[in-house]
């Protein structure tokens, strides 16, 4: 599948395993949009990660920048990240940010706020940080940063180990944030079920340990439990089904290598004590952002699960049977920019995000008809 001058507006037909689709540039003029989220009335909030939050309408113009949004530390990998709606929306206005945020003399982590979005979609109020990642450390490089909601109304914040490797090593220990995936209410404080409340010297945020660089989560819609996908190093992105207290094996285990070429941790891609991935990623596709589709407007797509890839450009479909992996299509292969968020939008189709200078949202829905409204 091929797509000529790339640079310019798409409006294509590609055909794909399964069906044909339209692929269509629905928005451009973006910095680097790094995540997005449907309001009601099937407009977006997109961020760029440059610190802008930009309302997209339903036409695909964007607005000026939206005021309020708290400063971020935009250096390298760091910036303005997830955003993602309060359950209760329509009834509160709520949105959550995550970012990257400043501390004292160079150092900086991941943090997450809460704020109300204007009626008139031009500005957030009462904006509070909710979670600070600890410790704020010297880099400017695997923040992690997606945002999810549970059913029951918990917040899911994923956490990189922030790659040095003279503190990655921190992915392990339960008194530190890196390298985990946190549950929080939307006050900031820990639900009283997480898995290490009460355990002497553990933040009680924590749900999961052991994690790399998460660019990637979904609630799976089947069982309402999250999944994530990680960035390995060289070989070796995973992606995982998260399950309370367990711990995924970074930096001891990994399938992949050190930059270097030397081994990571132990040297073994597996161990009895380390959650395994459900499946991976060598060479690596350097996988951001998931969703698991609806049907809608594809209905043989139906419970497949889409992933973007920063390093393959592609759009990768997964077919599932239950919580394993048992095919992969690669869409839109080595011919599009790099894939930073894919999500499905109340129409039925796919948008994703890509992570360029002059970024796009790009829309794929049938190429016979519209999908359905």
């Amino acid at each position: 599948m091929t797509f000529a001058n790339c640079a310019a507006a798409l409006d294509e037909v590609a055909q794909t395993e399964k069906i044909k689709i339209h692929v269509e540039t629905f928005a451009e003029g973006l910095s680097h949009p790094w995540g997005l989220a449907f309001l009601p009335d099937r407009t977006m909030l997109v961020t760029e990660r440059d610190g802008r939050l930009r309302h997209v309408k339903d036409d695909g113009t964007l607005s000026e920048p939206i005021k309020g949004v708290p400063d971020v530390d935009a250096r390298d990998q760091g910036g303005l990240l997830d955003i993602v709606l309060d359950p209760n929306f329509s009834e509160n206005r709520l949105v959550y940010l995550s970012f990257a945020e400043a501390g004292e003399g160079g150092d900086n982590s991941t943090a997450v706020a809460k704020a109300a979005l204007s009626e008139d979609n031009t500005e957030l109020t009462n904006v509070e940080v909710i979670f600070s990642q600890q410790p704020k450390l010297p880099s400017t490089l695997h923040f992690g940063g997606r945002l999810v909601f549970d059913d029951a109304g918990h917040l899911f914040v994923a956490l990189g180990e922030r790659s040095k490797e003279e503190f990655r090593g921190q992915a392990q220990d339960l008194d530190s944030h890196l390298g985990k995936v946190v549950r929080i209410n939307t006050d900031g404080s820990a639900p009283e079920d997480n898995p290490f409340v009460g355990q002497e010297g553990a933040l009680p945020e924590t749900w999961s340990l052991g994690h790399r660089n998460i660019q990637a989560a979904a609630i799976n819609p089947a069982t309402g439990v999250l999944w994530e996908i990680e960035h390995g190093p060289l070989g070796g992105d995973e992606l995982n089904v998260v399950q309370p207290g367990k711990n995924y094996g970074w930096p001891i285990v990994s399938f992949g290598v050190n930059y270097s070429g030397s081994p990571v941790g132990s040297g073994e891609s597996e161990a009895p004590k380390f959650e395994p991935p459900i499946y991976q990623w060598t060479p690596v596709i350097a996988p951001s952002g998931m969703a698991f589709y609806g049907g809608r407007a594809f209905p043989e797509w139906e419970g497949n699960l889409f992933v973007g890839a920063l390093k393959e450009t592609a759009l990768v479909r997964l077919e599932l049977d239950g919580d394993r992996v048992t095919h992969e299509e690669r869409i839109l292969d080595d011919t599009l920019p790099r894939i930073r968020d894919v999500v499905e939008g109340p129409d039925g189709a796919l948008y994703l995000l890509t992570d360029e200078d002059r970024g796009e949202i790009l829309r794929i829905s049938p190429a016979e008809g519209d999908a359905t409204q």
